[in-house]
């Protein structure tokens, strides 16, 4: 990959770096590479789908369908940017495609929309995984049997009924806290991306360096007061 085409929006994980050239190169035709791509990416899907799709058979169409959209839009990602990012929000829609026909066939037993659950990584919460610190402050900040219901679903990756089962209520009362704690993540959430990436996540070298004078106003050390 050329100099010329890295860009301040490039990502800084190794894995991630990879997807991306491995995307330029398959839009230039290079064959083996988006094998590569494909082969890398698949079992990241397939297990973040599974965290929302409990149903092994339905989950494997989505994950299909994922696959086909990443396959026929490939010439629609802009090469300066993430291929995370991209990716994250086709198999994002794909899930929501699936709960959205499952309401309109009316299955009353779909879990909670997956619209209502702020974007994370791909790859699930295994061990060794990390939330994003913004994503572990948001929890932090819910009432605790919201942040219980989140927790189970989104993160255990449980059912509605595993879940409810697990906090000892009504799979319907736990619908209704996951719902608001899904609504207080959105709006404690707000902003705290940036290119679709978590702020976090953006190398300290990428940030605005304050100028001299705002600098000297942070160094400022409040005046003692004499009582």
């Amino acid at each position: 990959m050329s100099k010329e085409r890295k860009t301040k929006d490039e990502p800084t994980d190794d894995f991630e770096v990879r997807l991306s050239e491995w995307m330029r190169a398959a839009q230039d035709g290079n064959a083996e590479a988006y094998r590569s791509l494909l082969t890398a990416i698949e079992p990241r899907i397939r297990s973040t789908v599974r965290s929302r799709i409990h149903d092994e058979a339905a989950a494997q169409d989505v994950v299909q369908n994922a696959l086909l959209s990443i396959h026929r839009g490939r010439a629609t990602y802009r090469s300066e940017r993430p291929f995370g990012p991209w990716m994250r929000a086709i198999v994002r829609n794909s899930i929501i495609d699936h709960f959205r026909e499952r309401k309109r066939r009316g299955d009353r037993e779909s879990d909670i929309d997956v619209e209502d659950w702020p974007d994370e990584r791909l790859g699930g919460h295994s061990e060794g995984d990390r939330l994003a610190p913004e994503l572990v402050a948001a929890l932090a900040g819910l009432p605790a049997t919201q942040r219980e219901a989140v927790t189970l679903m989104q993160i255990d990756g449980l059912s509605v009924a595993e879940a409810a089962l697990r906090a000892g209520v009504s799979p319907g009362a736990l619908k209704v806290r996951a719902h608001r704690g899904y609504r207080a993540l959105r709006r404690a959430l707000e902003g705290a991306r940036e290119g679709g990436e978590w702020k976090s996540a953006t190398p300290a070298k990428a940030r605005p360096t304050p100028s001299p004078a705002t600098a000297a106003v942070h160094d400022q050390k409040p005046s003692r007061v004499v009582r």
